[in-house]
Parts: C-alpha cells; structure tokens; sequence
C-alpha cells in the first residue's frame, strides 16, 4: 500500500467549506448543487473530500462516536512553484493566517493558514523541488 486516494475532511458547514475550498482555493469540483451530502475534489493523484463532521464520526462508530480535541497533529500542504505563489495562495485562501510565509529552517519559505473547520495547511516554496508532467512534486 503505498497511495492515499482519498482525503475526507469533517466539516461543520458544507456549503461554507465548499465555497472556502472551490471559490477560495480554486479546487476543482463536479459538485453543482446546493447542500451537497459529500463534496469531491479532483486534485492531481488524488481526491479531497468535505463531509458533515457529525456524520463522519457516525461512519466511524455510530454508538462511540470519537471526540476532537485541539491540534490533532495532522496538517495538509500545498507545495507552490515560487515564493511569489506562497504568498500569493496565503493572501487568497480566505482562512486564519496562523504563520506568515517566511524563510524557515529547511531552507525553504513557508506559512500556514487554517481553514473553517480549523485544519491547518501549510503553503511551501523550496529551490530543492520539482514537479514531474503530471504536476506530481517530486523531493529529492
């Protein structure tokens, strides 16, 4: 096993988290309608998916329902082509700017910002990475 094709993210409002990541973020998605049960996104490699939180929990255990509590040590990245373009996407996002884009310790330039659910994205630049044809980020 050495793939993740679907990423589902529990939100508390679909129609919110839909907007934040397809008007926001530019992500691309079928989904047309009105108060979606489950949204897909078709993103190079693999699909993000939003879900009502309360119902995910529910397909997790229906009579143990798991809690969320604080940082869950999970975060996402985005992984630009430029300094320009990390700045860029941290202006447009549309979330909470937890760090702003700076040069970090790796070498890189990086910030975070979190979404509406408070799932935390990390947008980073290093001179280091490639992209194959496939736009597939290829770290040496």
């Amino acid at each position: 096993m050495n793939r993740i094709n679907l990423i589902t993210l529990g939100v508390r409002d679909i129609n919110k988290s839909l907007r934040f990541y397809r008007d926001g973020l530019g992500f691309h998605t079928p989904s047309e309608e009105d108060n979606p049960a489950v949204v897909f996104f078709n993103n190079a490699g693999t699909k993000l998916a939003l879900y009502p939180i309360e119902e995910l929990a529910k397909d997790i255990n229906e009579k143990e329902q798991p809690k969320r509590n604080g940082f869950s040590g999970v975060t996402f990245a985005y992984n630009a082509k430029s300094i320009e373009e990390v700045d860029d996407i941290i202006k447009k996002a549309g979330g909470i700017i937890e760090k702003l884009p700076q040069r970090v310790f790796w070498g890189g330039y990086s910030g975070y910002f979190s979404d509406l659910d408070g799932y935390y994205w990390e947008v980073a630049y290093s001179e280091d990475w490639s992209f194959d044809e496939a736009d597939m980020l290829i770290i040496k």
